[in-house]
């Protein structure tokens, strides 16, 4: 069967400042077990996204990878000094977590954020504190947040030339689903509705 491709723009908006990346998308088909839930996924496939890391959790523990996503997970990269666009894709996302865990199975949401500096684990926990009780916030140092955005292909700029404390950091915007063991599985754009995401989530949980 021909692949299709499409083009898909992650971005993100802080106070008037758009910055985004694009991703070649690819319509997938196969005969794995994930093969009716995916609708979509990255030109040469959704092995290429994922890293192995070590971060600081809100709770200040240093984890692992593997001990983060021993459950499905929507992962989202973003920082809670952002004015519009990440307080509502947390919430969408932790919406969703609500609709999958209504449905019976365990999922959670896990927020990295892009901005170390001002992101520390309290600030973290206060503002995943929010929106999902079981909301992941993981932060590092900047190498550390630097390797995790690149693992994921996650654009991101922090604009503090001029001020080191209330600057703005453009990223994008794109939620991904990472299943148990690391292996990133699909993703979501801005667009995508909590309860879109939540089927397509259970689909995957139920095909585990």
């Amino acid at each position: 069967m021909a692949d299709r491709k499409i083009l898909l723009i992650g971005t993100a908006a802080a106070i008037g400042v758009l910055a985004g990346g694009a991703l070649f998308l690819t319509m997938r088909g196969g005969d794995d077990r994930f093969a009716q839930c995916s609708s979509s996924a990255v030109a040469g496939g959704m092995d290429a996204f994922g890293t192995d890391f070590t971060l600081t959790r809100d709770d200040g523990r240093r984890v692992t990878s593997a001990e983060v996503f021993d459950k499905p997970s929507l992962l989202y990269f973003g920082y809670t000094f952002c004015p519009d666009v990440c307080p509502l894709d947390a919430a969408r996302n932790a919406e969703a977590e609500a609709l999958v865990q209504e449905a019976g199975h365990d999922v959670q949401t896990v927020f990295v954020t892009v901005d170390p500096r001002r992101d520390t684990p309290e600030v973290l926990a206060d503002y995943t504190s929010l929106f999902s009780d079981t909301m992941i916030g993981l932060t590092g140092t900047d190498e550390e947040i630097a390797a995790v955005n690149r693992g994921w292909r996650n654009y991101y700029k922090a604009h503090d030339e001029e001020d080191q404390e209330y600057y703005l950091v453009d990223h994008m915007t794109n939620t991904y689903l990472v299943m148990p063991g690391g292996k990133t599985v699909e993703f979501f754009s801005r667009e995508a509705d909590p309860e879109r995401m939540a089927e397509t989530v259970a689909c995957y949980a139920e095909a585990a």
